[in-house]
């Protein structure tokens, strides 16, 4: 049987990854791609409110992205 990953979402990045480290919890540690906080600030700007990172990233998948995305297009197109 495999790990079971949990994935922690906060807006405390480095406060959790060090956490993480201090506590030896790092595969469960879960960082969103460097998209979802260009994508936060630009929705937060558009909106003129708040969005957390776990609901960027929700929407952000619901409508297509992946982190893996870029790396396929790469493998497909040869470059």
């Amino acid at each position: 049987m495999g790990k079971k990953f949990v994935k922690l979402y906060t807006d405390n990045v480095i406060e959790s990854f060090y956490d993480a480290v201090v506590n030896n919890n790092l595969e469960k540690l879960h960082i969103p791609h460097s998209d979802v906080f260009y994508v936060r600030a630009a929705v937060e700007a558009h909106y003129g409110r708040s969005f957390s990172l776990k609901e960027v990233e929700d929407a952000m998948i619901a409508e297509g992205w992946s982190e893996n995305k870029d790396l396929e297009e790469i493998e497909e197109n040869g470059n």
